[in-house]
């Protein structure tokens, strides 16, 4: 199957990972070993989350390894400040009780509410500071790769300026309702790995009829049609579920989206970050 892997700093991934968000600790750590037990490898997590505890805990009793688990967690969007990101990395380890994690992002370029309310200010140089923090984590092995999420094309472009080390990921709301392709387009010239959460739109993409018919086509679910939609696109599907039926069904993706498919969708889709 194509697009089944992506490299991250060396690192050769699966295009699917499991979503916690809106997660409890419990409802992580069960999700995460029904995952790791199904065949995930990658679980994605963060400060905002309040589950890292969940899902360290399940890395740790699933019984594999821990190389053969990528856990991802993020800097809270609050946090604009070396100081305080710093000692946040070292926090999420506490947590998760891990000796690394091997993806940490810079979960937002502002606040959440300042984000949802449009807000101009960009935190040019507090996310500097934020992402300096991410290369010292970095070179102190505390976590293995760093990058951004929901970061637009001006605020990638702001991080790249001062970064001795490049943004290796870019997390970002991606589906077949919604898709940034001028975004996907940017970080792909640029050789930073995209990931999307909300593949399924929060649900409503199960309601559409395009998509429906589309899935029909195929023989697959809306929702397993959108997942293998956002890794035909070149990027790391998060589909999240609390469900094992689900997060099994999530994994069923051995089929393959006509071009014209995808591109037909991609433009309806077409949208800015």
């Amino acid at each position: 199957m194509k697009n089944d892997s992506v490299v991250i700093n060396g690192r050769q991934l699966s295009t699917l990972a499991l979503g916690t968000w809106l997660m409890s600790e419990q409802e992580a750590y069960q999700s995460t070993l029904a995952a790791i037990r199904c065949g995930y490898r990658h679980v994605d997590t963060a400060q905002a989350y309040e589950n890292e505890a969940g899902v360290g805990k399940a890395v740790r009793e699933c019984g594999l390894a821990r190389e053969d688990i990528y856990v991802t967690s993020k800097v809270a969007a609050e946090i604009k400040n070396y100081a305080e990101a710093a000692r946040s990395i070292d926090l999420s380890l506490e947590r998760m009780q891990l000796d690394y994690i091997d993806l940490m992002l810079i979960h937002c370029p502002l606040p959440w509410d300042e984000y949802h309310a449009h807000k101009a200010y960009r935190y040019e140089k507090e996310n500097r500071e934020v992402w300096r923090a991410l290369e010292d984590a970095l070179a102190q092995g505390k976590v293995h790769a760093i990058g951004i999420s929901n970061f637009s094309e001006g605020d990638i472009d702001n991080i790249i300026q001062a970064a001795k080390v490049q943004p290796m990921v870019n997390q970002i709301h991606c589906n077949a309702l919604h898709t940034p392709n001028a975004l996907i387009r940017y970080c792909q010239e640029r050789n930073i790995v995209l990931e999307a959460y909300s593949p399924i739109a929060h649900g409503s993409a199960i309601q559409n009829q395009v998509l429906q018919q589309m899935a029909n086509q195929y023989n697959v679910s809306v929702a397993q049609w959108c997942i293998r939609y956002c890794q035909q696109l070149g990027m790391i599907a998060l589909p999240k579920s609390t469900s094992p039926e689900h997060i099994r069904a999530n994994m069923q993706l051995d089929f393959q989206i006509k071009e014209e498919d995808i591109q037909r969708i991609s433009q309806a889709a077409d949208c800015p970050v």
